[in-house]
């Protein structure tokens, strides 16, 4: 440690510490506009100068080293003109923007100008023009000529988002930020960019000119799009979300969040909100009163419990649903005596399956790792804020391996097993015979018997290596049709090295949907067409559900469905019989369980719109009307403190109840499908948000991706038509190059228009030119 004096207070950092670094322990504000705590030094902006005691000149506190003893001054007259200076040369080529400026009252420019601009400019000369780049549908570059080169979007990333889209060219009073020739900033974390920009050369599209920030009305929120948890600030402004912006947690997601947590509000005000009970009548949908449709709904279950018995009724619910409405819809399945409730809704092989599958440890340990095994994962567009831990991990010295198909860029130096879904359980078994050998270790029965190859052994070499390790099962090993055989070999591995053996959960509220029981039989048996009556809470059987096909076909077989749904689609309107108009998580008080365990409760940041309600009071006054016990909730704690309970968290479990391995359920050989869930179509929110329909990452879940091996054979060239066919199915699609995609495989994404097309997520498919 070392000691120095600033300001006449002593304070103590560690070696190596800047000067900013011991201000901001005292609680010093140094004012700066290039620094930034989670960002490199660049040392750029200048605006940080502060006088050290026998230095000939002001030095810059984020780029000075504290030396023992050192005596800095951050107000003193001499640091106070230097910044004054600074504060000058900034603002000779700014526009004079502020009374039309989107940055306008939460401007560091603006606001330190107050304190250290002057009242005139001695500049005469005309101000530069840094023309406007159309950089894609998030973020707007109309104004750059604020740009003050502070690079805080150029070093983000670099060094957070994994990838360098923006840079500067040019030199002197011609410096300008922009990105590579004729490209967009496409990153899934770009707008953080928009929040680091201390000035308004970076503004966001969807929001610009929509408000003036003191116009709105913020409540702290949690984002239910990925199992993290993200948390938020919403801006509302009559009535209506106007803005989402980072909330810092240093324990969740530090101080940024994702493009689909930033963006997905606009699907909030979707033309597609329902705001009335509707109830199809002759084949025509008619609206009604709350009254009437709730008692419709309770008279069609009881009469179908009473024809049809209680087991031919069941509920699918998305995990974006709060922990009350899980609770509450498990409550009502299971007062009528059927166990048929799921939110488990793309994992097809639940033998085995964990009880209340979680991460398995803090999302803060994540950055502390030394050795990871990801298995089945797309793991930067599942979980991009929990990718870019793991990204700066990286840099630190986490070695990170992983089996999949390949085909995505983790942006992350990894070690890979790129093979066809059908082979990831033959290469976790290389893997887990390696290590089986050097701990001599018997196998789990079962696993099937391979050679090692070099890769394998050079994973499970790395984890055997590793002090703090973990094994992670991603996405994509969740709803493989061989989910439980991979479980028992992740479980394996990790109990051999003495890694963490944890679930990358999908969906926001996952983790709280297993606690409160909110699963029972599986998805493939609530849609084996037995059920005569089906509420779907959430859903669109399309899009959130692993084989439209097969989901139309049982709903279509059932005497009612009752759809709890804050939008309308084509499909629901087509199997639906009612749909009651439920709020979504901005409209309601909910509690969200995150990866980690963690229960976040939010307060509505709006009121219901129209005459929708919260789906926890729905499904209490509709326990009411079905006759059950326990329904008499005044309060959403009341429903909260009785699902979760006190001591939850003694409830998460990652443990496999099958210690063998079954090699059932094998994916036919020939050309493969795998299916991500696209980053923006993962529930009904995202998939209404324009801005974020509009980007490459929207555009490529309606593409096909190939290798390069396929491209070659097929004489196909970026953006050619192909037809693919799967089952009795077929769509014609474009093609894109995926140059790393396993051999054999043709990732085709689910819960897209494209995706709804064609069959379940795994299986053979052909593909051929159109």
């Amino acid at each position: 440690m070392v000691e120095i004096e600033l300001d006449g207070k002593t304070v103590e950092v560690p070696q190596g510490s800047m000067v900013m670094h011991a201000a901001n322990k005292l609680g010093t504000y140094v004012p700066h506009f290039c620094y930034h705590k989670k960002l490199s030094i660049a040392a750029n902006c200048r605006m940080c100068l502060v006088e050290v005691e026998k230095a000939p000149k002001p030095l810059p506190a984020c780029a000075t080293p504290v030396t023992q003893g050192m005596k800095v001054y951050t107000h003193s007259a001499k640091a106070v003109e230097a910044q004054r200076s600074v504060m000058e040369f900034l603002l000779i080529n700014h526009p004079l923007d502020c009374p039309i400026c989107d940055q306008g009252g939460e401007c560091q420019l603006q606001d330190l100008a107050v304190g250290y601009g002057k009242s005139n400019s001695r500049y005469e000369e005309e101000k530069r023009v840094v023309f406007h780049k159309n950089v894609g549908p998030l973020i707007s570059m109309q104004e750059m000529s604020r740009c003050i080169h502070c690079t805080r979007c150029v070093r983000f990333g670099q060094e957070i988002a994994g990838v360098m889209e923006l840079g500067m060219i040019n030199r002197g009073e011609h410096s300008e930020i922009t990105t590579f020739v004729g490209q967009t900033v496409d990153s899934e974390l770009s707008g953080n960019m928009i929040d680091l920009c201390p000035v308004g050369a970076l503004t966001s599209k969807p929001f610009r000119y929509e408000a003036r920030t003191w116009e709105l009305g913020r409540k702290r929120s949690v984002s239910p799009h990925d199992s993290l948890g993200s948390n938020t600030t919403v801006q509302t402004k009559n009535n209506k979300v106007m803005r989402v912006v980072a909330l810092e947690n240093e324990a969740i997601n530090e101080c940024w969040i994702s493009d689909r947590d930033r963006f997905s509000y606009e699907g909030l005000n979707s033309a597609d909100r329902v705001t009335t009970p509707m109830v199809k009548q002759g084949g025509q949908w008619l609206e009604t009163d709350w009254q009437s449709a709730l008692d419709y709904v309770a008279s069609s279950l009881q009469k179908i419990a009473a024809e049809s018995g209680v087991q031919s009724i069941g509920a699918l619910a998305h995990p974006i649903s709060s922990v009350e409405e899980l609770h509450l819809l498990q409550k009502i399945v299971r007062g009528l005596g059927s166990n048929n409730v799921e939110t488990r809704l793309r994992q097809t092989n639940i033998n085995g399956a964990a009880s209340a599958p979680w991460l398995g440890m803090p999302v803060a340990k994540l950055s502390d790792l030394d050795r990871a095994l990801v298995i089945g994962s797309f793991l930067r567009k599942d979980q991009p804020i929990l990718a870019a831990r793991l990204r700066s991990a990286s840099k630190r010295g986490l070695q990170i391996s992983r089996i999949d198909a390949g085909g995505d860029d983790w942006l992350i130096p990894t070690l890979g097993l790129a093979a066809a879904p059908s082979a990831w359980l033959s290469a976790l078994s290389e893997i887990a015979a390696a290590i089986a050998k050097a701990k001599s270790a018997s196998l789990p029965a079962g696993t099937p018997n391979v050679t090692v190859s070099v890769t394998a052994q050079k994973i499970a070499d790395s984890l055997l290596s590793g002090a703090n390790s973990a094994v992670l099962i991603g996405s994509a090993a969740i709803s493989h049709p061989q989910a439980s055989d991979l479980h028992v070999l992740a479980q394996f591995i990790a109990q051999q090295t003495g890694a963490t053996l944890g679930f990358l959960p999908v969906g926001g509220n996952a983790v709280g949907a297993s606690l409160v029981s909110a699963n029972g039989p599986g998805v493939n048996s609530l849609l084996s067409g037995d059920l005569r009556a089906v509420l779907l809470m959430n859903i669109e059987p399309d899009s959130d559900l692993p084989n439209s096909q097969q989901a139309r076909e049982a709903l279509a077989k059932a005497n009612t469905v009752i759809a709890l749904s804050a939008y309308q689609s084509a499909d629901l309107l087509e199997v639906a019989d009612v749909i009651l108009p439920i709020t979504p998580f901005t409209e309601t008080v909910g509690t969200f369980v995150n990866a980690e365990g963690r229960a976040q409760t939010i307060q509505p940041s709006v009121k219901p719109l129209g005459d929708s309600r919260p789906a926890w009071k729905v499904l209490r006054v509709l326990g009411g009307l079905l006759g059950l016990e326990g329904f008499l909730y005044n309060l959403p704690e009341e429903v909260l403190g009785e699902g979760l309970g006190d001591n939850y968290c003694t409830r998460l479990n990652n443990v496999s109840s099958i210690a063998s391995v079954s090699n059932s359920n094998a994916i036919a050989a020939g050309l493969e499908r795998i299916a991500d869930v696209n980053i923006y179509a993962v529930d009904q929110i995202v998939r209404r948000s324009p801005a974020l329909q509009l980007t490459r990452d929207a555009k490529r879940g309606n593409q096909v991706g190939l290798g390069q091996k396929l491209f070659n054979e097929m004489n196909l060239k970026e953006g050619d038509s192909v037809l693919v066919t799967q089952g009795d199915r077929s769509v014609t699609l474009p093609v894109t190059l995926e140059a790393n995609l396993a051999p054999g495989v043709a990732r085709i994404s689910a819960g897209t228009s494209a995706g709804v097309k064609l069959g379940s997520m795994f299986g053979p498919v052909t593909v051929s030119k159109a």
